[in-house]
């Protein structure tokens, strides 16, 4: 059952919870959204939860926990902080992982399968007088198949407008919504598609580097991050170099690519490359069994070679000079030494 919209005094509401969403929606740090209009009129608002029962008062965003067939009620404070009234849609969209690692909103127009296609709001469109707040209450009906585990998405207030030039811009505001559907918990992630690079240097007593990425994949049903330890050595694990990255946050089923450069590695004809995830269940911290993947690259150290090819070729041509030069000389001697026997050999007279 929904509850009616309610107006509050703007001098009641806090600064808004929620992350500003211009053009894509960011989601984790309080913000407020500013936007201008054809008539350069500034629109700035705010949203957070609202403080209602039974959820916990100054939440910083829409967390739950239910069955499958279960219904949660809440709601959802916009606030107007410009000198104009505005009007701003309010939808609920499925979050995803985007290919930097960040957790993202589907636009409008782009179909959400689970909580956003779950949510029902009081009011798909709000009307905000200058200065004061509007409490929208949602409603989200758990399907009665639900998978269990973690399913995120967020709830947004929109601006569209249009620029003099025809391109119409969409100014996003959202809180974050995550929902963990009770049934059993299968966290668990996994690595693909190791790839590493060698990346050499044109000084040939100094070390290169090497690109490693590799694709994360949450295995799981629930949301997992985790730290990365990355290893590349050369053959026998000589000159072994290791650094450490961090795994953003992925949704259930979500991959992410993830591009460490490892630093002063020497170029010892063969790399491999090591990569050890620790994953972390986001919700409670649980830390899991680590997973590992491996690649392996040539690192051949083409300056040196280079340097060694052409002091090589310079003592060919060296030698080869040397002897045609030895060879030249032999042969003039030859001739002075046939000349002078001819000069001094004896005429014998005719009878």
């Amino acid at each position: 059952m929904t509850r009616p919209q309610a107006r509050i005094p703007a001098a009641l509401v806090p600064l808004s919870l929620a992350v500003a969403l211009l053009g894509a929606v960011l989601l984790g740090a309080p913000a407020h959204a500013a936007a201008a209009d054809a008539a350069t009129t500034t629109v700035t608002w705010g949203v957070r939860p609202a403080d209602v029962e039974p959820h916990e008062a100054g939440r910083p965003n829409f967390a739950y926990t239910a069955a499958p067939g279960e219904t949660v009620e809440d709601a959802l404070v916009v606030s107007n902080h410009g000198a104009a009234e505005t009007t701003l849609r309010v939808y609920v969209a499925d979050a995803f992982t985007t290919s930097r690692g960040v957790l993202d909103l589907l636009r409008p127009d782009e179909r959400s399968t689970g909580v956003g296609a779950w949510t029902s709001v009081g009011s798909p469109e709000v009307t905000i007088p200058a200065g004061e707040s509007v409490v929208v209450p949602f409603t989200l009906t758990i399907p009665s198949d639900a998978e269990p585990g973690d399913h995120a998405g967020g709830v947004v207030t929109s601006l569209a407008s249009a620029r003099e030039d025809g391109v119409s811009i969409d100014r996003r505001l959202g809180a974050r919504l995550h929902l963990r559907v009770d049934g059993p918990v299968t966290p668990g992630a996994a690595l693909a598609d190791v790839r590493a690079v060698h990346q050499g240097v044109l000084n040939p007593a100094a070390a290169g580097s090497a690109d490693v990425r590799v694709d994360v994949v949450n295995a799981g049903n629930v949301r997992v991050d985790g730290v990365a330890t990355v290893t590349v050595s050369g053959p026998f694990g000589w000159a072994a170099r290791v650094q450490q990255v961090d795994v953003p946050e992925l949704l259930p089923g979500e991959r992410t690519t993830v591009e460490v450069t490892v630093d002063g590695v020497r170029p010892l004809l063969w790399l491999g490359a090591t990569v050890s995830l620790v994953p972390t269940v986001v919700t409670d911290g649980t830390t899991l069994a680590p997973v590992t993947a491996t690649a392996a690259t040539a690192a051949v150290p083409w300056t040196l070679l280079t340097l060694l090819v052409l002091a090589a070729a310079a003592v060919w041509t060296a030698r080869r000079q040397a002897r045609r030069r030895t060879a030249a000389t032999d042969r003039l001697v030859a001739e002075a030494v046939a000349a002078a026997r001819a000069q001094d050999a004896p005429t014998v007279p005719v009878p």
